[in-house]
């Protein structure tokens, strides 16, 4: 509610009575609810969910309702309010419709109702504490009502900051991160701006009339402090984090509900006073409201659930974020002070029914249904008996639904709405932990049923089946999955693997390649690729792939690269493919790169890999003082490791280069006598001895004399081999 007008005063403050009006109207009861909330809600987190959404009923629920009945209740009121009451209403059912198949969207409506929500509330604490200003007598000048209303909105945007400071910690919310260092600089200024507001707007308006007669106005004002200024000082100063849901839901939505339901029920006693056609029938009214309000937010995601197999809990919160976006918006346009007829009622003054105007029934048909007749108060008494069999119903749901821990609960819980993916997640992870897998997959599936976009269930059902070696299944689930998020990467790149493993090679490196298409960073879809492609013998097609996966970690960062085991494979792979294809000087670079990593992060057995495979490239290019330095390099970085097969081979290719290169054969023959005793004491590897032994033998028969001495003691030879020069 707003106000700009200036009214005379009326004959008295208070509108019920002094106790009802402080602590309901005036939210005198704000801080010892919200110490409450904040100290005892996580003491019993299901007690506590349950009774906000039982109090949901009576209090949240009806005071939509309220503003329904009050915007619809006349043909008069409907036809004043007709863009507000018709056009903008089929936009919104517009809206639902959509969100429904477009869920994508659901995150803008839910942040837009997180954002609006507290400045609705701000806007009818404001307007309630012009109305008590104004019943005391005060008559705020234009500017006194400017630096008020500067001050209600300055505490809103000081909580809109707090808000969207950051990034946000809830899906939902699409926070817009503002940064830390600028939202402090921007709510010290907005502080001080509602202290000055404050200041001199009050002093004011207490100046004229007195504290006393302003104590009502003056709790109202506390109120919007403790509700909005309070919290995101503490939040500043880092020792209160506030959710963005807190202000929508919980106790402060209650004390909003109810504070809405005092003003409107008031202000419908005192209509239905001064109109001789109607009597105000309060328990009538707060039936209609009641029965109403489970008609605006049960039904309908429950009949989408039901009807569509849609999530439930996805249709609550668009029902939820856009029957309040139609409330906030339908509120502001029929509440305000400086509507006659309103400020007539609301402002105390003793107004005759002709002053006011009779209000009209909206339709014959809706003055049959309020009507007195047998079949009308029959249709009335059994549609709020189905209302309030279908609330209570939602009621034991919602209440078994809490119990996390509870596997039985939960169970029942799905048999009065199993369209719900968070709730069928819930029990397949109680099902799992008792041993039930069957019915932990029958609960993901039926999560995946609701909602079948949702990652984390399908990801969560793919890990179990890969655990226990279904591939089969996962590989069907995430090719399922990808008719509904083709564009999902990593899903893509989970398919590919589960192909791959399947033996449908081409399916995977579409799936893969896809991927690429949608995210040219996908480094490992780049190095599966690659893989595959290296597999099939098709090296000229993977080494781009293995380039620009090579490319992609030099981007990455250091604290973001692979470990530098994973690197260094992956360029002697690309140099394997580069010497099949006859890139002989890339291949020789790709491998001083893979022995400069391997060098620089102390990984010796790689680097002694690289070194040699480099050599025996720098050998087929008949460049033999670099084949020399490369295979004596690898030789003595074998000997600081333990890896004696990988030894024995590189005194094996060493001593081939040297007899081949035309260098001395008793160095060749003791490099081949090292070979086959190193490799003699490894086990299975019968074929290499025999490959070993075959050289040695050749070699031999070059040698004349010495082959017994270089038997008996290789090591000076060994060393000379070591120590041997090109241009020996």
């Amino acid at each position: 509610m707003t106000s700009q007008a200036v009214s005379k005063s009326g004959s008295r403050v208070w509108l019920y009575n002094p106790w009802l009006d402080m602590i309901v109207g005036c939210g005198a009861w704000s801080a010892p609810l919200l110490l409450l909330t904040y100290f005892a809600a996580d003491s019993s987190t299901i007690a506590w969910s349950a009774a906000f959404y039982f109090l949901a009923l009576f209090f949240n629920f009806p005071h939509y309702m309220a503003t329904i009945y009050r915007a619809y209740g006349s043909a008069s009121d409907f036809q004043k309010y007709r863009a507000f009451t018709l056009h903008i209403t089929g936009l919104l059912v517009l809206v639902v419709l959509l969100a429904h198949f477009w869920v994508g969207v659901l995150p803008w409506i839910f942040t837009l109702y997180l954002t609006w929500s507290p400045w609705h509330y701000g806007g009818q604490n404001y307007g309630l504490f012009m109305m008590f200003a104004r019943r005391a007598g005060a008559d705020p000048s234009k500017l006194e009502r400017r630096a008020l209303h500067g001050a209600f909105i300055l505490s809103y945007l000081v909580l809109f900051l707090t808000l969207h400071t950051g990034p946000s910690n809830d899906p939902l919310f699409l926070s817009l991160g503002i940064p830390p260092q600028v939202s402090a600089v921007l709510l010290v200024v907005l502080g001080v701006s509602f202290v000055a507001c404050s200041l001199f707007g009050l002093s004011r308006v207490i100046g004229r009339v007195g504290w006393s007669r302003l104590v009502p106005a003056l709790t109202l004002y506390s109120t919007q402090f403790l509700w909005f200024l309070l919290p995101a000082t503490l939040s500043l100063g880092g020792r209160l984090q506030i959710p963005p849901s807190r202000y929508s839901t919980g106790v402060l939505a209650v004390m909003h509900s109810a504070q809405y339901l005092w003003i409107t029920s008031y202000y419908a006693r005192r209509e239905a006073g001064v109109e001789s056609a109607h009597r105000w029938r309060p328990f009538a009214y707060f039936g209609v409201l009641f029965a109403g309000g489970i008609a605006l937010f049960i039904p309908g995601p429950w009949l989408a659930s039901r009807v569509f197999h849609f999530d439930f809990t996805s249709s609550f919160l668009i029902f939820t974020a856009l029957v309040n976006i139609h409330h906030f918006i339908l509120d502001g346009a029929i509440w305000k002070l400086r509507d006659g007829r309103i400020a007539k009622l609301l402002l105390g003054a003793k107004t005759a029914a002709s002053e006011i105007g009779a209000q009209t029934s909206n339709s014959s048909v809706w003055g049959w249904v309020t009507g007195r007749s047998p079949g009308a108060r029959t249709l009335r008494i059994g549609a709020a008996l189905a209302l309030l069999i279908l609330g209570s119903v939602d009621q034991i749901r919602y209440y078994f639904a809490l119990h996390r821990d509870n596997l039985s609960y939960l169970q029942k819980a799905a048999a009065l709405d199993s369209f719900d993916s968070s709730l069928q997640s819930r029990i397949a992870n109680q099902a799992l932990e008792a041993g039930d897998s069957a019915a932990a997959v029958a609960a993901w599936q039926a999560a995946l049923e609701a909602n079948p976009k949702d990652a984390a269930k399908r990801d969560r059902l793919l890990k179990y089946w890969t655990d226990h070696k279904q591939l089969r299944e996962a590989y069907e689930l995430s090719s399922e999955s990808l008719r509904h998020t083709p564009r999902d990467v990593n899903l893509l790149v989970d398919n590919g693997i589960l192909a791959e493993e399947l033996g449908e090679h081409s399916v995977a490196v579409d799936s893969w390649q896809r991927a690429l298409a949608i995210d040219p960073q996908q480094m490992n879809a780049q190095l599966y690729v690659a893989s595959e492609l290296d597999r099939e013998g098709k090296s000229a097609g993977a080494i781009p792939y293995y380039a620009s996966y090579l490319q992609n970690v030099v981007k990455a960062g250091v604290q973001s690269r692979p470990p530098s085991a994973n690197i260094i494979t992956t360029v002697l792979r690309m140099s394997q493919c580069e010497v099949k294809t006859h890139h002989l000087a890339d291949a020789e670079r790709s491998y001083e790169l893979a022995r400069t990593i391997a060098r620089e992060s102390g990984d010796k057995k790689l680097e002694s890999f690289a070194s040699a495979t480099e050599a025996d490239v720098a050998a087929g290019l008949h460049d033999n003082r670099r084949a020399l330095e490369l295979y004596q390099a690898a030789l003595n970085l074998d000997t600081v490791g333990s890896d004696l097969q990988s030894e024995a081979t590189d005194w094996y290719n060493y001593g081939l280069f040297l007899r081949n290169a035309g260098f001395p054969s008793r160095l060749a023959y003791a490099c081949l006598v090292k070979s086959g005793a190193l490799m003699a004491k490894q086990s299975g590897r019968d074929t290499q001895l025999k490959t070993i032994a075959q050289a040695r033998e050749e070699t031999a028969k070059m040698v004349t004399g010495e082959q017994a001495s270089i038997r008996r003691n290789p090591e000076p030879v060994l060393q000379e081999a070591l120590n041997l020069k090109a241009d020996q």
